[in-house]
């Protein structure tokens, strides 16, 4: 009876966080501007293709996310063995420090290193700044996924193949690299969904060239919410859904 309890309440907030979701997919494809359902349409979506400001803002946000996530994946992962092979709990424990810390205020202080930066550098805002940025927080779970999985490691794997021969660089390539590529890859899903998804952060480092495609629509939404936001905010979840799913798959392999 308990576990039937439990199940319904769990039922209901599953159905609290995902209903705006869903009525928002649905009504993607209606055909009215209004929330008054007139019909099953794909114009909303073809209108969002047809926006040359959402393709910059889209085209921008894949650069950002792509080169950003690859950049936290690699530091983050030598960063997490570096950690594993000497234990600094300290350190360890300020990893959780980037992800407590709100929004607004990593990305002020995200903004004054770079106005200090630039007196020296002679650089401005655009999308070194926001790819810089996207890093910056995206080592963090990075370095927590990885850590995890080193976590479940046998470290004599290394030593017994460095008896056999092997040096240091070998052993990690060939033992420890392979265990750890599940969860190298599902953070840098997890990665490159948070660089793609991140608003706050964003405005406040980007130049006026680097709009990503968060912020056109943040802008959009201000002008007049309008039905290609939710052809927008539709293959947004969708897609990035999936990618999560599948990163968490990746974790359990």
């Amino acid at each position: 009876m308990k576990q039937r309890t439990l199940g319904l309440w769990a039922a209901l907030a599953l159905v609290f966080l995902h209903a705006p979701l869903v009525v928002l997919i649905i009504f993607s494809f209606n055909q009215s501007r209004f929330t008054v359902w007139q019909g099953f349409s794909l114009v909303w979506y073809r209108a969002a293709l047809a926006d040359p400001q959402l393709a910059e803002g889209l085209w921008n946000s894949l650069i950002i996310a792509a080169v950003a996530a690859s950049l936290a994946t690699i530091i983050g992962t030598l960063a997490a063995y570096g950690m594993w092979r000497r234990p600094a709990p300290l350190l360890a424990g300020t990893l959780y420090l980037s992800l407590l810390t709100p929004e607004i205020v990593t990305g002020v202080s995200l903004l004054a290193l770079f106005q200090w930066s630039f007196r020296f550098l002679n650089l401005r805002l655009g999308l070194h700044t926001v790819i810089a940025a996207h890093v910056a927080f995206s080592i963090a779970y990075v370095m927590i996924v990885v850590s995890a999985r080193l976590r479940q490691y046998d470290r004599s794997l290394e030593e017994a193949a460095m008896d056999l021969g092997a040096t240091e660089w070998r052993a990690f390539r060939r033992i420890t690299l392979p265990y750890l590529a599940p969860a190298i890859s599902a953070a840098a899903l997890l990665a490159l969904v948070a660089s793609f998804d991140d608003y706050v952060i964003t405005s406040l480092v980007s130049g006026i060239d680097s709009e990503t495609l968060p912020m056109v629509i943040y802008a959009m939404a201000h002008r007049g919410v309008s039905p290609v936001l939710n052809a927008v905010s539709a293959f947004i979840v969708v897609i990035f859904g999936s990618l999560i799913v599948i990163s968490q798959r990746l974790q359990k392999a």
